[in-house]
């Protein structure tokens, strides 16, 4: 790893490492010390990072559902069912994967030469182990600091906004800011803390190459002591205040992203990759989740024959987190191939084709 690397996973995770050997450990899987002998693997930080995570998302539950009563008792707005059932949303292998995809943290891992040619990086539970690795590397370097590990988790599966929109919501504008930030640099965000020790309401600092002189707004949503600077471009960040280090963070991408919107800024799924045509539908669909807007499409194919023997290729499209697929049977692998390719990708794009009147069949 490069130092550059260090700082953007640092900036990511909202922790530094005193000893950056560990976080350089937490990215090394088995498969390298095992060809190289070289230093110690993420195995063992896998394991107390998965310890660390249970007790910090309970913690966090606990003060978000949970308090001290007049009688000094506990009392929490949930039951256990449902506490048990919050708890086991965040620490499931898909969340925890889908969090190391949004920060695009698997690309840093270090792996043997089996691993890399089989590409296991892309592989669910590896971004699992990667994401307990981590906290266990937090854990080990701030000496237990419970303070650090509840950031860094807060930060990483985004806690805060998850507890107070649900999982099914769309406007995750820390997400939002990522991808905006990747489609016009090909970079990702950068974020520091602050501990200002005072109250502020959430402001915003304008300005910066994108429109010049800048001014300040306030946005009177929340207040808190801690400060989030966020920058995505080489002018002044825009600033957010919290009682966390995620609340924060929240407050200035939502802001950024607002000062986004209404600057007519932002990039849409079309402007990524152009008009859309039946002759490019294969690669388009592939450039969108390339660029991080969709999860890559599967194709099935199943050969058929018609009722003179002749042969026909019948293709199905899918994209996770899409309910639709597209088919075709046609007698051409390619033209069916690339008509289900076409009915998903104006699906997603939200374009009616009046060609056919048949949803899910795409026929040339």
């Amino acid at each position: 790893m490069t130092e550059e690397d260090y700082d953007k996973i640092e900036s990511l995770i909202g922790y530094e490492f005193k000893r950056r050997d560990l976080l350089q450990q937490a990215f090394t899987r088995k498969s390298y010390t095992n060809e190289t002998n070289d230093g110690d693997n993420n195995e063992v930080l896998e394991f107390i990072g998965d310890k660390a995570l249970d007790f910090v998302v309970v913690k966090a539950l606990s003060e978000y559902y949970g308090e001290i009563n007049k009688r000094d008792e506990f009392a929490c707005d949930l039951t256990e069912g449902k506490l048990t059932e919050l708890k086991k949303r965040f620490v499931e292998s898909a969340m925890l994967a889908h969090c190391i995809d949004e920060l695009e943290l698997s690309q840093y891992l270090i792996m043997g030469k089996g691993d890399e040619k089989n590409n296991v990086q892309n592989d669910t539970h590896v971004k699992e182990d990667l994401f307990e690795a981590i906290m266990g590397a937090v854990a080990i370097d701030s000496d237990w600091d419970i303070d650090a590990l509840q950031d860094v988790a807060e930060l990483m599966l985004n806690i805060d906004h998850y507890l107070e929109h649900g999982f099914d919501d769309e406007e995750n504008y820390v997400a939002l800011i990522q991808q905006w930030c990747q489609k016009v640099s090909g970079d990702l965000p950068e974020y520091e803390f602050e501990d200002s020790g005072l109250h502020r309401w959430n402001s915003l600092i304008i300005g910066g190459h994108i429109v010049g002189q800048r001014d300040t707004i306030t946005n009177e949503n929340s207040d808190g002591p801690i400060a989030c600077k966020l920058y995505i471009d080489e002018g002044n960040p825009f600033i957010g205040y919290g009682y966390s280090k995620s609340k924060a963070r929240m407050a200035a991408a939502e802001i950024a992203y607002e000062y986004l919107e209404e600057n007519d800024m932002l990039y849409t799924m079309q402007d990524a990759i152009g008009e859309p045509t039946w002759e490019k539908a294969v690669s388009q669909l592939q450039e969108l989740a390339q660029k991080g807007y969709i999860k890559y499409p599967e194709y099935t194919f199943d050969e058929r024959h018609d009722d003179d023997g002749n042969p026909l290729w019948y293709c199905e499209c899918h994209v996770e987190g899409y309910d639709d697929y597209y088919w075709s049977e046609q007698s051409s692998k390619k033209i069916a191939k690339r008509n289900a390719a076409h009915g998903m990708l104006l699906n997603i794009l939200g374009i009616s084709d009046d060609s056919d009147d048949d949803d899910d069949d795409w026929d040339d």
